[in-house]
């Protein structure tokens, strides 16, 4: 009998990892993603992993996201060698977001030391260098959606587009024991059906065991209609106000809807003469990797692309400018007025949108537009949740300026499309819900069982169960 161990993304959101073991003792790591919030060096050195990581045998990723994948450096150099197989758009976007990753890391540790000897403190020893990031990528392979794939004598894997991001996966496992075949499905992250650029979830048909995310399971989204509206009048009043609107944005994914839509707004004539910055050398990367990803995307949102003579989102927008450079982004700060800024990262741990913030926070005539979920204890989180004063780069920050949630934006399926994509499954599954804080999870939980009959269970870090 199987036996899955969940190492991560239980009762909490970010952090996702899980250890299926088989009867044969084969073992297989399902994600190995970072958890978010604080500062990248503390984060990193206070991550430990519970089992060895030279004795997994093969590393399922479900997508590029660093909450998925951000540890992945860390258990190479504590000894993984074995195979990565994760989809193709995804194998195009790790090297972005891993080599980014380290780089931040890197800079912020040789800081931190400098600090620490300053202090006559002992310094920090990596956990992960590039050459780590540059072995885990040799590790990797890709597979087709849909595509039945064997990887041991008992075990086969497929995987299913998830609708979150490019490249994002559903993770069927099949395992043979004893003649008998068992399936378990891990849902990764679940897209929003009403995302740009992206295809719906795939539906499965049956399963023994079901991994589902509930990140928003205590409620839906607002209405996509209703977002794009609100998107528009807060840009048409800053705009009135003479004010600057920062956007911190995933560079996966969130960017490139986001570079849609406003493409959109200007070809219906609905946006006024702003000044539009990608400031975020990773996002520009990205963009470039879903322009090349076209057949991967929505057919429809594609089309409307090709429909205006566009071969990418830049010339889609051509109000839009990118800024890779410190010194280009230096000279966005300076503008005062008519300025849309794009800036990682989304949850304002770390990246150019916080030095947007340091000048622009200050400022009642500027709005901040938050478009996705903001974990706790980051930044983003306390200023969703009305804080009025930050320290941003050892200054306090007073905080004026508007702040805005466009719930619709989000790329995780609300509640009911959680529900509904559940409820397809037959088999009778047993359905375990993860990557939620816990009260989106018992909320989840709790409509699944009054108003569909439909029991599940909500693990902790470290729980077992057999399968």
């Amino acid at each position: 009998m199987a036996r899955l161990t969940f190492h991560g993304a239980a009762r909490q959101v970010t952090g996702s990892c899980y250890l299926l073991e088989t009867q044969d003792n084969f073992r297989i790591l399902i994600d190995c993603g970072m958890h978010q919030g604080g500062d990248i060096v503390e984060r990193i050195h206070q991550e430990t992993f519970s089992f060895d990581p030279a004795s997994i045998d093969v590393l399922i990723l479900s997508h590029a996201h660093l909450d998925h994948s951000g540890l992945i450096p860390v258990l190479v150099h504590q000894g993984f060698k074995g195979p990565i197989y994760c989809t193709t758009g995804t194998l195009k976007l790790l090297p972005i977001m891993l080599n980014d990753s380290a780089n931040l890391y890197e800079w912020d540790l040789e800081h931190d030391n400098k600090r620490r000897l300053k202090k006559g403190e002992a310094i920090l020893e990596p956990a992960y260098t590039k050459i780590d990031v540059e072995n885990a990528l040799g590790l990797c392979q890709a597979a087709r959606y849909n595509e039945s794939r064997p990887f041991h004598k008992d075990c086969r894997l497929t995987l299913h587009d998830a609708g979150h991001i490019l490249g994002s996966a559903i993770v069927e496992l099949s395992l043979n024991e004893a003649g008998k075949t068992k399936t378990m499905i891990f849902s990764g992250d679940l897209g929003n059906k009403s995302s740009a650029l992206m295809k719906d979830p795939a539906l499965i048909e049956s399963a023994d065991l079901v991994l589902m995310e509930g990140t928003y399971g205590n409620r839906n989204h607002r209405n996509m209609n209703e977002t794009l509206q609100q998107f528009e009048d807060v840009l048409k009043e800053t705009w009135k106000n003479q004010g600057n609107v920062m956007i911190p944005s995933f560079a996966v994914g969130r960017t490139q809807e986001l570079l849609f839509h406003l493409g959109c707004l200007h070809h219906a004539g609905k946006l006024d003469s702003w000044q539009i910055f990608l400031d975020s050398p990773m996002a520009i990367e990205v963009t470039g990797v879903y322009e090349e990803c076209m057949q991967l995307l929505d057919d429809k949102d594609v089309k409307k692309l090709r429909i205006e003579n566009h071969a990418s989102l830049q010339s889609f927008l051509p109000q839009l400018e990118y800024t890779p450079s410190v010194e280009e982004s230096r000279n966005v700060v300076e503008k005062q007025s008519g300025t849309i800024i794009i800036a990682g990262s989304g949850m304002c741990t770390g990246g150019r949108i916080r030095h947007h913030f340091k000048y622009g926070l200050s400022n009642k005539r500027n709005t901040v537009i938050f478009t996705g979920f903001q974990a706790m204890g980051t930044l983003g989180r306390l200023l969703v949740d009305g804080i009025k004063k930050i320290r941003l780069f050892k200054q306090q920050v007073n905080v004026v300026a508007r702040i805005e949630t466009l719930g619709g934006f989000s790329a995780h399926a609300g509640q009911t499309e959680l529900i509904s994509w559940i409820r397809h499954i037959k088999g009778n599954p047993r359905i375990m819900l993860i990557h939620g804080e816990e009260k989106s999870l018992q909320a989840l939980s709790d409509k699944l069982s009054s108003e569909f009959g439909v029991v599940s269970e909500i693990p902790s870090i470290g729980d077992e169960i057999n399968f």
